[in-house]
């Protein structure tokens, strides 16, 4: 079997649509039904990365196989939860979300190298946490690369 060569790097704004693309894939790969998913998840998506890459250090990467873009992941700063009163030093998370690798080039170590790319670019900015939600298939690749489970807990009311 021959190795693919992949190239990761980072997505330029035009490749919005794709990476939004990926992000709605990687819910319905999940399982959400197609009526759970709001009709304009494209716009939403889209509108959504413009604010962050304004306001949160947004920036997302893509994964190129045979110079076609085959995965892709995005990055922000954490935004918050609730009022943030530690010192930026002691609490400057990062958000890594919607990593998605095409079915056909999974098990690659494609997704590995997405988180990593970003990672880097949160540690760049100062971040000094990284925080993401795994889905069952990608916690051990995200396990692999130190990530640790938290305490975060969930209850479902449907």
């Amino acid at each position: 079997m021959l190795t693919e060569h992949i190239t990761i790097r980072e997505a330029i704004p035009q490749e919005g649509s794709l990476i939004a693309q990926h992000f709605y894939q990687m819910w319905r790969d999940i399982g959400i039904p197609d009526e759970a998913i709001d009709p304009n998840w494209l716009d939403i998506t889209l509108q959504f990365t413009e604010q962050a890459r304004e306001d949160l250090f947004y920036k997302a990467f893509v994964a190129e196989v045979n110079n076609a873009v085959v995965g892709s992941a995005s990055c922000q700063l954490l935004a918050g939860l609730y009022p943030n009163v530690l010192k930026a030093q002691y609490r400057k998370f990062g958000y890594i979300w919607g990593v998605y690798v095409e079915p056909s080039h999974r098990r690659q170590g494609i997704a590995k190298h997405l988180t990593n790319s970003a990672i880097a670019h949160l540690k760049a900015i100062g971040c000094t946490r990284v925080v993401l939600n795994a889905s069952p298939s990608g916690k051990p690749v995200y396990s692999s690369l130190g990530f640790s489970q938290s305490n975060a807990m969930h209850l479902d009311l449907m």
